[in-house]
């Protein structure tokens, strides 16, 4: 069963290998996944760590593609992640 952050997974996995980061609006995400997220998201910065253990879901999306996330930038709405080795 495919979850709300899938389509963020498959988005990273599709990256070019050679590509080792990418910085993505919200609104950029948001069309990824064709949803909104969710006000968590937007307010507060734990919601993009990179949780291995525990119940962040999307967390699991971006670190299963092969990324974590490097910055947050919650006043221009933005995220960056990186590619892990």
């Amino acid at each position: 069963m495919a979850g709300k952050y899938t389509p963020l997974q498959h988005y990273l996995k599709a990256l070019p290998t050679n590509q080792r980061d990418i910085t993505l609006s919200y609104v950029q995400i948001e069309r990824i996944l064709n949803d909104k997220l969710p006000l968590s998201a937007t307010q507060h910065r734990p919601w993009w760590s990179n949780e291995i253990e525990g119940s962040h879901v999307q967390a699991r999306a971006w670190l299963d593609a092969g990324w974590k996330v490097d910055t947050v930038d919650s006043s221009q709405k933005w995220v960056r992640f990186i590619r892990q080795k």
